[in-house]
């Protein structure tokens, strides 16, 4: 059996505690830490934030945590879109699922309880179709949570998928594998129904309405959230990140592609609105959304291919692998997203597969069809789907771009120093979302510096992911917490300054690293490969080399920001 339970307070305010803050919380003080990830002990907790919900522009998301079956550490990953601003509309913090079952179930939430139905008609198809069957059997206004046949399979990629606001499963808990814990508790969907619930209003309207007011402001004057993003989303960084030397190709083997041009965010802008029909360059996964970095690609005849393309994406299904047709890298995202798998992991994975010439690089067709046996779970469908890590064993590759388990995001390390810093210190393992400084006005090819900017960054977002906020706010907020406070005290009626904000903050990020000691981590696991250090990446001519023991000052005090 799995349960289904709301936490009271014993002992601990959790009133004052929210997404990623909540989850890291409960799985420290709750689930042993050397538990196995897919067994009975581990528990998968589903967290609004603290503004979920509130109408605060970008502040709709939520977290879902766990013990990691891809790293063995703890592990949150968040998302946007539409379910977890209608679990918060039924006033449900958290949901927190144990034990574990050999059977899957839907579980239908509402004001009226909760109810449990066989899965069995959903169960190995398509997000898409099971969305849509979702929503046909219980109604268009529903939410949903579901996992796709990686998750049914366990598989150490597989992703919990949420839908954004036309109702797509498109908005991804991608890392950590945390859709294979859903899985080995028998969780294939979630159903949230919102129908008859009055709308979430502020305690404190005025203090909430002067805030909300200051902060949108912020967010319209910001070039990067009122015009950058909303005009080229995310994959706006593509020039960026070739310029420094940073995109990620042929297996992290080196930082810049020839072809680059071909899959730039002014590229991805024009190409889709030169072909119209169903697609937008500009598209809001949450409702009031002033950045609107989401988008949807087409194909020639206008017709929706996938959504939205993100500059992870690109670099991990495109550059990673040589590839540099979007048609081609729109088409393994399609995939990811109809199989439920996280896109780093999966391009991680055939990079790693690419380097050992399994499947060769710029082999786009070869990539498709191997993504193909995720699906049906061929041997090479299991082998994929077990992750970079477990391939570089399987295969004997010591190139392999992963901490902690994990295949990095699309920023080589060796180039972007800093987030090699998140990289290597991180409990999540390399995780961009965890502490991301490619904005950070420093020099990020010198060593210098690197770990406090890291460290700042690891806080910063650990705030964003309590509140249920949008890191990309996080540019046009700057370092000004007492709104962020004033926003949190009007909607919940919980005094909050911004001190309390890092303190919380950074009171997260000890309990994670406690977590992940009593797991079996040590310092040894808080490095990057080997290669980085040693193989110099030519298109910025640097390797990592920020000290070590500057390296081992993270995790140990976090009162500095």
């Amino acid at each position: 059996m799995n349960k289904l339970t709301v936490k009271e307070e014993d002992g601990t305010n959790y009133s004052r505690l929210g997404g990623r803050a909540l989850t890291s919380k409960i799985i420290h003080d709750e689930v042993p830490a050397t538990c196995h990830p897919l067994g009975a002990h581990n528990k998968l907790i589903f967290a609004t934030g603290l503004l979920t919900g509130s109408g605060a522009s970008s502040a709709d998301r939520y977290s879902v945590g766990a013990k990691s079956p891809l790293t063995g550490g703890i592990k949150e990953a968040n998302a946007g879109g539409i379910t977890g601003l209608t679990l918060g509309k039924l006033g449900i913090k958290a949901l927190v699922f144990e034990n574990i079952r050999d059977d899957f179930k839907i579980i239908h939430l509402s004001k009226d309880g909760v109810q449990f139905a066989d899965a069995t008609p959903i169960l190995g198809k398509d997000l898409s179709e099971t969305a849509t069957w979702l929503r046909d059997s219980y109604g268009k206004h529903v939410a949903v949570w579901l996992i796709g046949v990686s998750g049914e399979q366990k598989m150490n990629l597989a992703a919990i998928a949420g839908q954004d606001k036309d109702g797509e499963p498109t908005r991804f808990n991608g890392r950590g594998g945390l859709g294979a814990v859903a899985g080995s508790k028998g969780i294939k969907a979630i159903v949230i129904d919102a129908s008859g619930v009055e709308k979430n209003r502020p305690k404190d309207k005025e203090r909430f309405r002067q805030a909300l007011k200051q902060y949108h402001s912020w967010l319209m004057e910001t070039p990067g959230t009122a015009k950058v993003l909303p005009e080229l989303g995310t994959a706006a960084l593509v020039e960026t990140t070739n310029a420094l030397g940073a995109l990620p190709t042929r297996n992290f083997s080196i930082g810049s592609m020839e072809d680059y041009k071909n899959i730039t965010g002014e590229t991805l802008r024009k190409t889709i609105m030169e072909r119209g029909g169903e697609g937008t360059p500009t598209h809001a996964c949450m409702p009031g959304c002033i950045i609107r970095c989401s988008n949807v690609y087409v194909n020639k005849a206008g017709k929706k291919v996938t959504g939205p393309i993100e500059y992870e994406n690109i670099g991990l299904l495109g550059s990673n692998l040589d590839i540099s047709d979007l048609d081609d890298i729109a088409e393994l995202n399609r995939l990811c997203n109809e199989y439920g798998i996280d896109t780093i992991e999966t391009g991680g994975a055939l990079g790693v597969l690419m380097a050992q010439n399994v499947i060769s690089f710029g082999d786009a067709k070869a990539a498709i069809e191997a993504l193909h046996e995720v699906k049906k779970g061929s041997p090479l469908g299991r082998i994929i789907g077990s992750g970079a890590d477990i391939i570089g064993k399987i295969y004997g590759e010591p190139h392999v771009p992963t901490v902690k388990g994990q295949t990095m995001p699309a920023y080589d390390p060796r180039a972007v120093k800093g987030l090699g810093v998140t990289y290597a210190t991180s409990p999540m393992g390399a995780d961009h979302t965890a502490g991301q400084t490619v904005r950070v006005q420093i020099n990020h090819h010198a060593p210098e510096g690197q770990v406090n900017v890291s460290k700042n960054a690891q806080t910063v977002n650990t705030i964003w992911d309590h509140l249920g906020m949008c890191m990309f706010s996080s540019g046009a907020v700057q370092n000004r917490w007492d709104i962020l406070a004033d926003l949190v005290s009007g909607y919940s009626g919980e005094p909050f300054t911004g001190d309390d904000m890092l303190k919380i903050a950074n009171e997260t990020l000890k309990l994670e690293h406690t977590f992940n000691r009593r797991a079996g981590f040590t310092k040894a696991q808080d490095k990057l490969p080997d290669y980085f250090y040693e193989e110099e990446n030519k298109a910025s001519k640097t390797v990592f080399d920020v000290p070590a023991n500057e390296l081992e000052t993270i995790g140990v005090t976090r009162n500095d920001l």
